[in-house]
């Protein structure tokens, strides 16, 4: 975190938490899953122009991303590839999974997104306070 990253038009450090669960919380992430599933994300945020800086499965049954990206990326796009691509390619290369599953869905709808900074927001309300003082 902290590090800035210069593009064409900008500097920036924008970093997001992403968590996102099975269907059903069924606890089908096996560590043989798990280790191809970080392998996969680090592949789709390569292709797709985003970072993933670090991938942890969670009790077999939900995944943790820490994500950097370029402002333009939208988080939604973000979540859509990782959940998307890596669910279409886990059934391919796990076919198993789907006994444990209905209707053919490996993720849960919904995810838990939240920005990271590496300053605090109580700094960054202080910072801009202070920006009408002069001294």
């Amino acid at each position: 975190m902290g590090k800035l990253k210069h593009a064409r038009t900008c500097v920036y450090n924008v970093n997001y938490h992403i968590v996102w669960s099975t269907k059903y919380r069924r606890k089908v992430l096996t560590d043989e899953i798990a280790e191809y599933l970080k392998v996969l994300l680090q592949e789709i945020a390569t292709d797709k122009e985003f970072e993933v800086i670090l991938a942890e499965v969670g009790e077999m049954d939900h995944v943790h991303v820490f994500a950097s990206a370029h402002p333009k990326i939208s988080p939604s796009y973000i979540v859509k590839m990782l959940k998307g691509i890596s669910g279409r390619k886990l059934f391919l290369e796990y076919p198993e999974i789907k006994e444990k599953l209905w209707k053919g869905r490996l993720w849960n709808s919904s995810f838990y997104l939240e920005t990271v900074g590496s300053i605090s927001e109580e700094a960054i309300k202080k910072y801009i306070e202070n920006q009408g003082t002069r001294g």
